[in-house]
């Protein structure tokens, strides 16, 4: 159904794909796995007739059931593509919050697919997208159908594009990243959701990923990426277990997993005689409906309750739970960004610190890597007056820290988007770092990146915990990963710890049912 003959991309004089060759069958699913910037998305931009205006086409050509849709040397026929997409041909975005309008419910732009390609009646179009919604997880439907998307959590706008993508049954869904944004448990849904799709509709799928376990679960067929050229492809099983090319032997060691367990700091070695460096005693955490009035307090909404657990020094102390369930409010109580809170929250340090999950959103884009590295240094000076450096010292600890990070000096000028998703990661860490705090609070630190990135900054964590005697609140939806970094497991549902022991044990022998479904489903 679908060729990809010899295509090359350039944008200026950067070539991001090089004499890619791709074919895909009715009913098949063809993985195309690789780190950023392997060029991918912009081959599967390309295919969709969606990549930007200054690309140009310098070889070869896409053909959609022997009807050539784009050619070297010529340009994009539009028209001719609105007769594909849509209705033809969909596609599932990587990060939904920027292909979604911020001032349409989300009802409504599903709608409009229906709108330009059925006679549906109105009623008839807004049952069909409430139908669509509970296909992909989303529970209470009618009121996603009228919700704007920040209204949304990143996991349920990911559904949202999803929903969007299948509603038509397209011959062809192009799935960029489909679930980087969601928990293992909603992450399994989907796949088994565009599984159950393509066995029913007999469509065909480009599933662009990342992540290789996922890779491993849908295709049939897998195509690995580097450097904007197909290195290796050919049946899945033989790809995992038979890789011809070093790289490929790469990335499939880099991808967590339970068969591959490191030791940790504390691991084995109990917490009878270690020093507490956090106790949380029946926390529980509220956010305010409305304003700061009298009767607005009486209105909290409690989204932590009664939580209790100890962190020691030198641990790695994992939080697992599905989005929504109350980990990152419980992480931003524990640093004092919401003092809405009943119970206790005892720190033995000063000035724990948060690694966040997202380094391009927490980094200033227009201030440059050395100011963002001195800026922890200047607010501790700030709220401290006996604890103060000179300019000079000041850019001498940066210049230590992105050495301590594994960057160089000549970093130092540079600004964030001039760095890549993991470099960003790396100057994150050192900013957290960077004032010597004894305990790090870590929400999501790899989950935004590649699986070969993800095991170096893990490795890196590691590295830094053993020299600087770091504890860490590990918190992350990626089960595999908080096996790979940490000593004890809590499991996080509905604002409560309902378990919490040894990372062996927990994986071993779990207790809870919601438990055993997080562990089953990874």
């Amino acid at each position: 159904m679908i060729r990809i003959e010899d295509l090359s991309v350039s944008f200026g004089d950067t070539e991001a794909v090089k004499h890619v060759s791709l074919d895909l069958a009715d009913g098949e699913i063809l993985g195309v796995v690789g780190e950023s910037g392997s060029g991918k998305s912009v081959t599967a931009l390309t295919l969709m007739g969606l990549v930007s205006d200054s690309a140009r086409i310098t070889s070869g050509r896409v053909l959609f059931d022997d009807v050539t849709l784009r050619e070297a040397g010529k340009p994009c026929d539009k028209a001719l593509y609105r007769t594909y997409q849509g209705a033809g041909m969909s596609m599932v975005f990587q990060e939904p919050m920027t292909s979604l309008n911020p001032t349409k419910r989300v009802g409504g732009q599903v709608e409009e697919t229906l709108r330009l390609h059925t006679k549906m009646t109105p009623g008839e179009r807004r049952e069909c997208v409430l139908e669509a919604f509970r296909s992909v997880g989303l529970q209470n439907a009618e009121k996603v159908y009228a919700s704007y998307p920040h209204q949304l959590s990143g996991g349920m706008r990911q559904r949202v594009m999803i929903a969007m993508a299948v509603i038509l049954h397209p011959r062809l869904i192009v799935a960029d990243e489909p679930t980087t944004a969601l928990d293992v448990t909603i992450q399994n849904q989907i796949i088994g959701l565009l599984r159950e799709i393509n066995q029913k509709q007999n469509n065909a799928m480009l599933f662009i990923t990342h992540d290789l376990n996922l890779a491993r679960k849908l295709c049939s067929r897998i195509a690995v990426m580097k450097d904007g050229e197909v290195v290796e492809s050919g049946e899945t099983e033989s790809i995992f277990e038979h890789p011809a090319e070093a790289y490929t032997k790469r990335l499939i060691e880099a991808v967590p997993s339970r068969m591959k367990r490191k030791g940790t700091i504390a691991s084995g070695e109990g917490t009878k005689d270690k020093t507490p460096i956090l106790k949380v005693k029946d926390l529980s955490v509220f956010y305010k409906d409305g304003n700061n009035s009298l009767f607005a307090r009486k209105k909290r909404q409690c989204v932590v309750a009664g939580a209790d657990f100890v962190l020691y020094e030198g641990e790695s102390l994992g939080l697992v739970g599905e989005s929504g369930c109350g980990k990152t409010s419980l992480s931003r109580a524990i640093l004092g960004m919401n003092r809405e809170v009943d119970g206790k929250i005892i720190h033995a340090t000063k000035y724990p610190q948060m690694i966040f999950q997202d380094p391009y959103g927490s980094l200033n884009p227009s201030k440059t890597i050395g100011w963002l590295l001195m800026e922890p240094l200047r607010a501790r000076a700030a709220l401290d007056p006996s604890w103060s450096m000179t300019r000079g010292e000041m850019e001498e600890a940066a210049c230590d820290m992105l050495r301590k990070v594994g960057m160089s000096d000549k970093f130092f000028h540079r600004k964030p988007s001039q760095l890549s998703g993991g470099q960003r990661q790396r100057v994150s860490i050192g900013q957290a770092l960077i004032t010597h705090p004894a305990l790090i609070v870590a929400d999501e630190p790899v989950s935004a990146l590649d699986v070969t990135i993800q095991a170096q900054i893990m490795e890196l964590m590691r590295k830094l915990q053993r020299e600087m005697k770091l504890s860490y609140l590990f918190i992350s939806h990626d089960i595999n990963v908080v096996y790979q970094m940490c000593d004890r497991i809590m499991v996080m549902k509905d604002g409560r710890i309902i378990e919490i022991g040894e990372t062996e044990e927990i994986f071993a022998h779990p207790k809870e049912e919601y438990t055993k479904l997080l562990l089953g489903n990874s």
